[in-house]
């Protein structure tokens, strides 16, 4: 993952945003399970009311709780209670409380003050049990005394038995001797004490609802606004998570795009920068693939990790703290959860990670077979291999396929499981909830929440899984991609430049040169030393494998030399920008090679200022002409990839005419007329000699013909010069020549 950090760098403001609407998202989707619960539990079963404090009530009311209550509770109530008289109160304030209360005119109430919800806390806990018990009383009148009675002496539970059923509870402890009311009501606490907080709280709502009732309230419009607000709040906070989310997908997929963008740049920049030396270290297939298959694997993986590693801790470690706050008793079910998630995933991790693995290599080689396949079908259908092609095509398809189907497997596997662990968590959640709402520990709405959250701590887990699982493969893509950028070119420029000798235009010296491939042991070319002076054309020849073209590749730096110097224009090359001596080479390769595009295009490759008669005097001088015109769109006729809708002869005639139109000081010319007829090659020869004046021309090829007229020959055996000179000085004194010589002409033809 650091190997890719500092391609991060131009976007640290998005990532910051993408942190910062994550933690906005994990807020939404943590608030979400309380706003179900305050439904369930507020909006349905307590009928709107949130607690046992109530807005108003009921001078009498009031006395009737302040009886149960202790002195501190009964001084905490009323300090935070303002008595509105009916007959002194405002009009203004009996039209203000009356919209909620209508029968605030007839009574004389009390009005709960402005309080803090640490004050509210206390309150509820100063409330809850006297207005259970006086809803007890109400409900049950004095078969309450009597069921308390019973827990209390004898004489006393026997008076109470002898009471009508009608009495008045209320007044009845008006006039109970004190230590018969303690004895009661200490009975009463033993009760309480047995109870469930839930059951308290729920029935001292109950009591609130009968007394805002008893005020003229509608609490059916009260239970139906409290739902509907809530269910607002809830479709907002849905809506805030939601846009936060597709805010963070949108600068995910920003923050992936660049990074590829960043990757593919410095990849294709350092690759561009490559000599042959790096070129033989990497395939062009693997090379193909790193730029784009494994950058998309890359980026891939780069979405996942900012939309899900940032996110997954947050909601695991909310969700956590939710479900401790809202019930610890449950919290084993968590810890159960999450264990039998990490097994699974812990299992596939072992199975599937070592083919994750081999995948990229694997599509390293399907591209090798198809690359090969495609640019070689001329000879695969010459010699009839349809069949051996296809067989090795099929084998590298194959293992491929059969890999990532194991992969894909083993991934379809999982997401059922991982549902499977998911669903058995929720019934075990309802299994245990359903429990402890039966014995009035925990409220539905609670055991709701529970479980949104304990889905919420799974998800996480899930979340984290799915980038692990993807990590592996990610990790060899960024490996790869890392080598190519690591990978530095073996050529450099120096760091303090020469100047060229203006006055030496086009001259090269080769002085002792030696050269040996990285890693190899033997040397391809040795003691290499001669002078192509400028105007002259000096030609190379010898055997397959006698290090022709590896002498000419010298001289614009696609490899170094090992021992010598080579000079162009009085400078060893190593000692000027390459940039700058490639400027004074015309190259034209031993393969002719033409870009998509126009001919026009093509020739003005090298020289983008070229007008159209540098265009025409290009194209005369390389043959190239009569082509051309019989094109119907001439110059600007297309060229397909590779040049493939042109012949050879014509690719070779255009590649030649690309390096004229740059008009360099150096032709270099590696077998470029191989796929010429004698007749254009002899012509073009002779134009070139005409029109190039002064320029240095420096031709490897194969025929006699093509070099018996250069001004030096220089005839090359196992890389090393066994004879230089001219056609007549060679056949005169070289055997290697008179060799090459005889075996393509007659003496009378040499002669």
């Amino acid at each position: 993952m650091g190997k890719i950090l500092k391609h991060l760098k131009p976007h640290v403001a998005a990532i910051i945003g993408i942190i910062a609407f994550l933690l906005l998202q994990a807020v939404c989707d943590l608030s979400l399970p309380d706003y179900m619960s305050n439904i369930v539990n507020v909006g349905i079963q307590q009928n709107g009311i949130e607690n046992a404090v109530p807005d108003m009530i009921r001078k009498s009311e009031m006395d009737k709780l302040t009886f149960f209550m202790n002195d501190a509770d009964k001084k905490l109530v009323l300090d935070n209670y303002t008595l509105v008289e009916k007959s002194n109160i405002s009009q203004e304030d009996l039209d203000k409380y009356s919209k909620k209360y209508p029968e605030i005119k007839n009574n004389d109430v009390y009005k709960l003050n402005d309080i803090e919800k640490e004050t509210t806390d206390k309150l509820i806990e100063a409330f809850s049990k006297p207005e259970l018990m006086a809803y007890t009383l109400e409900t049950k009148g004095i078969a309450a005394f009597q069921e308390a009675g019973n827990e209390g002496d004898d004489q006393f539970s026997k008076s109470l038995a002898q009471l009508p059923k009608d009495t008045d509870p209320f007044a009845l402890l008006a006039k109970l001797p004190p230590e018969q009311l303690k004895a009661m009501q200490s009975a009463i606490d033993k009760k309480f004490e047995a109870m469930p907080g839930s059951i308290i709280s729920q029935g001292a709502v109950v009591y609130v609802k009968g007394e805002y009732e008893a005020l003229g309230r509608d609490t059916g419009k009260m239970q139906s606004n409290f739902i509907l607000l809530a269910g607002l709040k809830m479709l907002g906070v849905a809506l805030a998570g939601m846009i936060a989310a597709v805010l963070v997908g949108l600068l995910a997929a920003r923050v992936s795009a660049g990074l590829g963008r960043s990757l593919r740049k410095n990849v294709f920049e350092n690759v561009v920068n490559f000599s042959n030396t790096e070129f033989d270290k990497f395939s062009t297939s693997s090379l193909i693939t790193r730029c784009t298959n494994d950058i998309q694997q890359v980026q891939m993986f780069m979405v996942m990790f900012l939309r899900l590693v940032f996110y997954a801790p947050i909601l695991g470690i909310g969700g956590f703290l939710k479900a401790m706050h809202t019930d610890t008793s449950m919290s084993w079910v968590i810890g159960v959860s999450v264990l039998a998630i990490l097994s699974l995933v812990l299992v596939m991790f072992a199975v599937a990670i070592p083919k994750f693995r081999s995948i990229q290599k694997l599509i390293d080689k399907l591209n090798l077979v198809t690359r090969e396949s495609l640019t070689g079908m001329l000879v695969i259908r010459a010699f009839g291999t349809q069949k051996k092609e296809e067989e090795k095509f099929e084998k590298a398809n194959s293992d491929l396929t059969n890999t990532n189907l194991f992969v894909s497997r083993i991934m379809t596997a999982m997401f059922p499981l991982m549902m499977l662990i998911l669903n058995g968590v929720t019934l075990l959640i309802v299994w245990v909830g359903s429990h402890q709402v039966d014995m009035g520990n925990m409220q539905v709405g609670n055991m709701m929440a529970f479980m949104q959250y304990a889905m919420q701590i799974i998800f996480a887990f899930l979340m984290i899984s799915m980038v692990s699982i993807t990590l592996p493969r990610a990790s060899v893509s960024i490996n790869r991609i890392a080598e190519v950028i690591n990978t530095k070119g073996s050529i450099l420029d120096p760091k303090s430049k020469k100047e060229f000798n203006k006055s030496l235009k086009g001259k090269v010296e080769f002085r002792d040169v030696a050269f040996k491939y990285p890693g190899a042991e033997d040397e391809v070319l040795s003691d290499i030393s001669f002078t192509a002076n400028p105007g002259e054309t000096v030609a190379f020849i010898g055997s397959t494998g006698s290090g022709k073209s590896t002498l000419i590749n010298l001289i614009p730096r696609f490899y170094d030399v090992t021992a010598g110097q080579i000079l162009v224009d009085g400078v060893d090359i190593r000692e000027v920008p390459q940039k700058e001596l490639r400027e004074r080479i015309g190259y034209v390769p031993q393969k002719g090679i033409l870009f998509s595009g126009t001919i026009e295009s093509n020739l003005k490759y090298g020289l983008e200022s070229a007008d159209e008669e540098d265009l025409k005097l290009a194209a005369d001088i390389a043959q190239a002409t009569e082509f051309i015109s019989e094109k119907e769109d001439g110059y600007k006729t297309e060229i397909a990839q590779g040049g493939t809708n042109v012949s050879g002869g014509q690719k070779q005639r255009l590649s030649i005419a690309r390096a004229l139109v740059k008009k360099p000081e150096i032709f270099i010319f590696d077998d470029s007329f191989s796929a010429l007829d004698y007749k254009t090659d002899a012509s073009l020869r002779k134009a070139l000699k005409a029109k190039t004046q002064g320029v240095t021309a420096m031709i490897v090829a194969q025929r006699i013909s093509t070099v018996m007229n250069a001004d030096k020959i220089l005839v090359l055996d196992e890389g090393k010069v066994v004879g230089m000179g001219t056609h007549r000085e060679l056949l005169a004194n070289c055997e290697v020549y008179q060799q090459i010589a005889l075996s393509q002409l007659s003496k009378e033809e040499l002669a």
